[in-house]
């Protein structure tokens, strides 16, 4: 059988084989073409039933080579027998079926006709409850070949018959489909092989699109010709004994379209005008949107803006109910650890570049606050908005420069982003997002590869550091556990009582501590509070928690990667397959955390905050925009502002044209001066609360798309499911935002997640 690929019956019939390219004899394919230009041929037959049309094409004979009677009426009943399919039955119904079924008998060793016994339902009922169906494309049709060797025949009968429509003919076809075209090929024994390969060259013919076309259309016989030596054309040949002819070529990953074939070998003028118009839209459709309408000026003030709006208003209320799937929710599940991890990183980095001033708190309640805005009102709600490496950077440098001129660093700040908010609108007013016509596919792969080792880079970064809070014990010898000892000395501090010998609480069981002499029970923490010191060969012993912690982190990242290529195993049916691909990320999270909890090591969890209140006392929710700074700080502002705004400009823009090209087939549009808008007045809230300032994020942006990736539910054998755009909806990243605001009164809960699992998930989403 053939869909997009040939299968055929292997183990003695018992099972078809893996798809795979077909590889004919170059013989075979004259010798169907000798037939095709002298058997019988009927283009556009009007006929109800397979009786009829076989009744006319044994009718429709030449002079020279019509059948007589006899033979006729022989032929006829050949062919009109029921047909035998070859089922997929697992091993244990092979088992439960064996010596049962009337069938079988005689015709075991070759199961191609029904014996009498079993009535024609029987492959009715076969065709109801076969599932190779589901593989089948929507609106395929049938066609059918029939080739083998008769005693009664001295020469061979060949007819192509096409039918005016397509038409059910009961149960020759494996499934229930309407039939368009025949082929019988029957002739004298001898010739068997030669049938066989004739009939293979057909059936590969009709599974090629082009030929598909050439034979629905054609009027005349010299018209399929013509198809078939255009085939031929495109042929390549292999030598013989250069490679085994028993050896099965596996389905290409990609396949030529059709249009692309149709330019490079042009059946005839028409076809070639045709066949480089449709290679331009190819072209067009995969090149760089610059002729988007989304990028055109209108030469009005905020015209751009008004456009967008009008574009994105029509879809608001399905960009909700679009999001009713259960795969938005593995998605929601996905980027919500990827956003959390992400505001832990970068909250702690913050913290660390200015002094608390903003930290952890911060970036969870900004990236709530900004993300849900922007999910809500933006242009491209599928954009994921996170604190980003190139501001980073520049927060570290403004608040260097305020504390060596004394200035106060939130109010400069304030300023900044209120001069960055004006630059900003006054770009949207002036349709300056256009410009980004001039970025070139070099320009924004780099800038998305910049962004993605940045996350790479900061996981490693942040594993690597575990050495030092958690050194590997490379001086530990089992044999010398007896002198290990840990003694909590209180003399050395003046307290004047003896010393006492405490078990370190975090050393292995195995290294028992001396008797207790005094007060009982002192723990590390306890020593240490009453200004004792710790002395002794175990005092500096922890666990191998960097070992864990890189075992969780890329035990992580590799099941991540592996679950989410399930899609494509053989293992299980395709529903289980989608499913666990689907919530690959949730179950290499729980998996891992699983992991952490059952080892019972102290590994470094995720640092959630549980009060609302600014991480430094020192500063309150409200920037006030005078009284710390000197009143010309405000002008002065201007100058770093412009390069913010550059900046934020490039960030957000280049991230937008990633996120819309061509290739991900969106529908609803986009909206690259509405985003813009969004980000801009985000940034004068952002600037007066004293949270982070917010960007469009690539690399997590890009991973919601891939998370939210529409294919088709059926795929012929060896076919890839194709892909049919991106379920583009508001309500993934809102929950995600929701989510993340949530997440400091669940800190609880996220405690117990690994924070090394959390970096395998951020090197996955780089």
């Amino acid at each position: 059988r053939w869909v997009k690929f040939e299968e055929k019956v292997e183990d003695g019939g018992e099972r078809w084989s893996a798809p795979h390219v077909p590889a004919l004899p170059l013989q075979s394919l004259f010798q169907l073409r000798t037939c095709l230009q002298k058997g019988t041929m009927l283009l556009d037959l009007d006929a109800p039933s397979f009786k009829e049309i076989i009744d006319k094409a044994l009718s429709g004979q030449p002079e020279e080579a019509e059948l007589q009677t006899e033979l006729r009426e022989r032929l006829a009943a050949l062919l009109l027998r029921q047909p035998r399919h070859q089922p997929t039955k697992s091993p244990l119904r092979l088992l439960a079926e064996l010596g049962l079924s009337p069938c079988r008998g005689r015709h075991g060793a070759r199961p191609r006709l029904l014996h009498p016994e079993c009535p024609a339902a029987a492959s009715l009922s076969f065709q109801l409850r076969n599932r190779f169906k589901k593989k089948v494309p929507p609106g395929a049709e049938a066609a059918h070949v029939a080739v083998g060797e008769v005693e009664f025949l001295e020469k061979p009968f060949t007819a192509f018959i096409r039918l005016r429509r397509g038409v059910a003919l009961g149960s020759l076809a494996e499934v229930a489909l309407p039939s368009r075209f025949l082929f019988i090929l029957l002739g004298p024994r001898a010739e068997v092989k030669a049938y066989h390969e004739v009939g293979r060259a057909m059936a590969t013919l009709l599974t090629d699109e082009l030929f598909q076309r050439v034979a629905r259309q054609a009027e005349h016989r010299e018209d399929l010709i013509a198809g078939m030596e255009a085939f031929l054309d495109e042929l390549t040949v292999l030598p013989p004994r250069k490679w085994d002819p028993s050896a099965r070529i596996p389905p290409p990953s990609c396949l030529l379209s059709p249009h692309r074939r149709t330019a490079m070998h042009p059946p005839d003028r028409q076809s070639h005008g045709n066949g480089d118009t449709a290679a331009a839209g190819d072209r067009a459709g995969l090149g760089h949107p610059c002729s988007r309408e989304e990028l055109e000026r209108t030469g009005r003030l905020f015209g751009g803006l008004l456009r967008d709006i009008r574009r994105k208003a029509p879809w608001y209320g399905s960009d909700f109910s679009d999001a009713l799937h259960p795969q938005c929710l593995s998605a929601v599940l996905y980027i919500y650890l990827a956003t959390v991890t992400n505001a832990i990183t970068f909250g702690g980095m913050l913290g660390d570049a200015t002094a608390n001033m903003q930290g952890v708190l911060e970036s969870f309640l900004g990236t709530a606050f900004a993300g849900s805005i922007f999910c809500l009102f933006s242009g491209q709600p599928l954009t994921i908005l996170s604190s980003t490496g190139p501001v980073l950077v520049f927060e570290r440098l403004l608040f260097s420069f305020s504390q060596d001129h004394s200035l106060d660093y939130l109010e400069f700040r304030l300023w900044i982003g209120l001069w960055v908010a004006f630059f900003g609108m006054v770009l949207v007013a002036t349709e300056a997002s256009h410009l980004v016509r001039y970025f070139t596919r070099f320009t924004e792969e780099g800038f998305c590869a910049l962004i993605s080792l940045i996350f790479i880079y900061d996981s490693l970064k942040k594993m690597l550091s575990l050495a030092d809070a958690f050194p590997i014990n490379w001086q530990y010898r089992l044999d010398n556990v007896t002198s290990y000892s840990c003694v909590c000395n209180l003399w050395a501090r003046g307290w004047g009582g003896p010393e006492v010998s405490v078990r370190d609480p975090s050393s292995p069981p195995a290294l028992s501590p001396q008797p207790a002499a005094a007060p009982a029970g002192l723990s590390r923490t306890q020593c240490l509070s009453r200004g004792g010191h710790l002395q002794g060969t175990s005092c500096q012993y922890v666990p191998d928690v960097t070992l864990v912690s890189f075992l969780l982190f890329g035990g992580t990242f590799l099941s991540c990667t592996a679950l989410k290529r399930f899609r494509s195993s053989r293992y299980f049916p395709a529903g289980v397959r989608k499913l666990v691909s689907d919530f690959a990320i949730i179950l290499a999270i729980l998996g891992s955390c699983a992991i952490d909890a059952t080892l019972g090591l102290e590994t470094p969890k995720l640092l959630v905050p549980s009060e609302l209140k600014p991480t430094n006392p020192a500063r309150g929710w409200i920037v006030f925009p005078f009284g710390a700074n000197p009143w010309w700080v405000c002008l002065v502002s201007a100058v770093p502002a412009v390069l913010v705004t550059i900046l934020i400009f490039m960030d957000q823009q280049i991230t937008a044209v990633i996120l819309n090209r061509r290739e991900y087939k969106l529908q609803k549009g986009a909206g690259f001066h509405l985003d813009l808008l969004c980000v801009s007045l985000l940034m004068v809230v952002t600037s007066a609360t004293g949270l982070p300032w917010y960007v469009s994020a690539t690399v997590i942006s890009l991973a919601h798309m891939e998370s939210l990736r529409k294919e088709s539910a059926t795929s012929a054998p060896g076919e890839h499911p194709e892909f049919l755009g991106i379920r583009e909806q508001r309500l993934t990243g809102l929950a995600v935002f929701i989510l993340t605001g949530v997440s400091v009164f669940m800190a609880p809960v996220l405690k117990v997640g690994s924070l090394a699992a959390g970096f395998g998930l951020f090197s996955k989403a780089g």
